[in-house]
């Protein structure tokens, strides 16, 4: 039987490089995308502002302290994502079967295109090629039996690196690396097993068996097959959603209910608008808020890297049927915001809907008939009609433009600001806002974002 071949492919500080090609004179330069606020996080920074240690998902005055002569642009994800479309096109040249991350990486197996190509190795150099061809842009690229290996050897070669590992050249690669490159130990885990002495993926390995399983429990077993290189999950190349989501941090900390409806209000409008153009609803709305006071300090890989520490509040309401209606996810959420009943002052609100469910397309009736109410006062709930209704207004927006229409629950101070960041321009209530399309959790303790 052959050999199993997947290929990682990591376009190189993607959201930063685009800036470079556009500009000239950013280029071999320290560029930073975003944190371009007091309390911005850097979604993506060159190479050179990476030589100062800036990295993304740092807060943005961090960077500032290790690269004083950065150059901070405001980013645009409009762009970005066009050039994600570009580079998904050339994928899908090489295989159909291509699973993406995010909008700058995606898995390919390409087990049945190497007839097409001679070898891994020549075919990854000519998916390097059509890159840089399609969108002057560098992308790194690993290959090997299994998405965890090929997803570290493109981590290994970067950047503009190609690195190939043949089946019996796994456990020689992956042996004396860091136990953190695998998939789900994060600073916690990472932490608690080199309190034992487990320092790299050898050290996992060799571990024994019963004294680890008393550790970590039923991770245990996966966590040593994954340190020698065993992997048998898919490129699925068809993956469903888990959840979508949305959340901002304020520039001012906030703790009026105004201000928090108006946010809320936004991005539950905002999360069931990008639901309905994939044809997804969803059962569990989840509100997201971190408090504004600082509880301590998250260590990192090393004393720089520490960052402050700000509690995390989550509640979640499961309904009764599906929705993708703004209007319902905005009053769910703020029922859970209202039972909370904070005292203090919150610096970020996030809305999310998951366990979802496929829904069909279907003709847009903005007029049609009204279901009977129960009682006069009561406003309808029809969580069907809702999500029509929104369809109706998604292609209104569509064509006339975000300010043509609008519900009237919605704060016209929040959506002008909601759109103002969405079109990369300034706002002066929300410093930034990050959208979330979660399919899988991959190399930490929890989801999180970043950019290379």
């Amino acid at each position: 039987m052959s050999q199993r071949w997947v290929l990682h492919a990591d376009m190189d500080a993607f959201y930063a490089s685009i800036e470079q090609r556009d500009n000239p004179e950013l280029r071999g330069k320290p560029v930073i995308v975003g944190a371009n606020s007091p309390r911005g996080v850097v979604s993506a920074a060159s190479y050179e502002a990476r030589n100062f240690g800036v990295r993304s998902a740092m807060p943005g005055f961090r960077a500032r302290e290790l690269c004083p002569q950065g150059i901070f642009v405001g980013g645009d994800m409009q762009k970005y994502s066009a050039v994600s479309r570009q580079v998904r096109q050339v994928f899908e040249e090489f295989t159909p079967e291509v699973q993406p991350l995010a909008l700058d990486e995606a898995f390919l197996d390409v087990t049945g295109s190497l007839g097409l190509f001679g070898s891994p190795r020549e075919l990854a150099h000519a998916l390097k090629q059509r890159i840089l061809e399609e969108t002057r842009l560098v992308v790194s690229v690993g290959l090997g039996p299994n998405k965890l290996v090929a997803k570290i050897a493109c981590t290994q070669s970067k950047p503009d690196g190609l690195l190939v590992i043949e089946a019996e050249q796994v456990e020689a690669f992956l042996r004396p690396l860091p136990v953190r490159r695998l998939w789900g130990v994060g600073p916690v885990l990472g932490e608690t097993l080199a309190r034992y002495g487990i320092h790299t993926m050898g050290d996992l390995s060799d571990y024994d068996p019963s004294w680890l399983e008393q550790l970590l429990g039923r991770r245990a077993h996966e966590l040593q097959a994954m340190a020698r290189g065993e992997d048998t999950r898919p490129v699925e190349s068809q993956r469903a959603p888990k959840s979508y989501g949305e959340e901002n941090t304020f520039e001012r900390d906030v703790v009026e209910r105004d201000r928090v409806s108006a946010a809320l209000t936004a991005h539950s409008e905002s999360v069931a608008a990008r639901m309905r153009k994939d044809h997804f609803a969803g059962r569990t709305v989840t509100l997201r808020a971190k408090l504004a006071r600082r509880r301590g300090v998250r260590a990192g890989r090393t004393s720089a890297d520490a960052e402050p520490v700000y509690p995390l509040i989550s509640r979640s309401r499961t309904l009764p049927n599906a929705t993708a209606d703004g209007a319902l996810i905005r009053r769910t959420v703020l029922e859970l915001w209202d039972e909370l009943a904070l005292a203090e002052p919150v610096r970020l609100l996030g809305v999310s809907v998951s366990k979802l469910e496929r829904q069909a397309a279907e003709q847009l009736d903005l007029f049609a008939p009204r279901p009977e109410l129960r009682g006069v006062t009561q406003p309808s709930t029809d969580g069907a009609r809702g999500a029509r209704l929104g369809g109706a207004l998604d292609a209104i927006r569509e064509r006339f433009g975000d300010s043509a229409i609008r519900r009237a629950v919605e704060a016209p101070h929040k959506i002008t600001h909601s759109s103002q960041i969405k079109a990369g321009a300034e706002a002066p209530l929300v410093r930034e806002e990050r959208r979330t399309r979660v399919v899988e959790l991959d190399e930490a303790d929890e989801p999180q974002e970043q950019c290379d």
